[in-house]
């Protein structure tokens, strides 16, 4: 493999997982603010439906989207 390639396949990946944190950053922030409900899909353990104001969730998942912003910025920048 080139470097130019692997740069390539790296820039893309990293793409992938910002879109991803964003997308799921915000699910997070959306369901901690209270604001999106959403039953559990897949349960492992006791699985509860996250509902009203749930600040530990609002908070993760606002950084997550902050987080996949910044990939995804850094990612399109080179």
């Amino acid at each position: 493999m080139t470097i130019h390639l692997k740069e390539k396949i790296m820039k893309y990946l990293q793409l992938a997982i910002g879109v991803i944190a964003i997308l799921l950053g915000g699910l997070w922030a959306l369901q901690g603010l209270g604001i999106l409900h959403l039953e559990p899909v897949a349960c492992v353990a006791d699985c509860e439906t996250i509902e009203g104001f749930t600040p530990k969730w609002a908070i993760t998942g606002l950084i997550v989207f902050l987080g996949g912003i910044l990939a995804t910025v850094f990612a399109l920048r080179r």
